[in-house]
């Protein structure tokens, strides 16, 4: 029996739209780690200029944009084309710990790393307490 419609194949291909496949991601692949008084973001975008990538942050969203330009032009023949291209966006909701004023930025081997560092007040402390004798410090976490 011959099947031209097949509901799992049609169910294959919206998955690769939504969620994107190794060759069409449809957003930025992402490490993302705590390094001290640091949390570190990292995400691949190879083959994008640093100038076409941008960063902001606002009411702690961080918000990446990049763009991979297509290489070729107009009258160009393609016969395999898997490298996605245009613009790529990701949000990442930034918790209130973290110091989004003091936000840095590298971008190095296809790598754009962003580093927040942790906000002053969510870092652990010493509270002294005080007593009619002596004084103790007990740590606050």
């Amino acid at each position: 029996m011959l099947m031209l419609n097949d509901p799992f194949r049609q169910f294959d291909r919206l998955a690769q739209q939504v969620l994107g496949t190794t060759a069409r991601p449809t957003a930025m692949p992402m490490d993302a780690w705590r390094e001290g008084d640091e949390f570190v973001v990292a995400l691949d975008l190879p083959g994008v200029d640093v100038d076409s990538v941008d960063l902001d942050v606002e009411h702690n969203v961080l918000t990446i944009k990049a763009e991979r330009k297509d290489p070729v032009s107009e009258d160009t023949e393609m016969f395999a084309s898997e490298r996605p291209r245009g613009v790529f966006s990701r949000q990442l909701v930034l918790g209130e710990t973290l110091d989004t004023e003091n936000v840095k930025a590298t971008y190095d081997g296809g790598v754009l790393t962003v580093r927040i560092p942790v906000a002053e007040q969510a870092k652990p402390r010493k509270i002294e307490i005080e007593s009619k004798g002596k004084q103790q410090q007990i740590s606050a976490a």
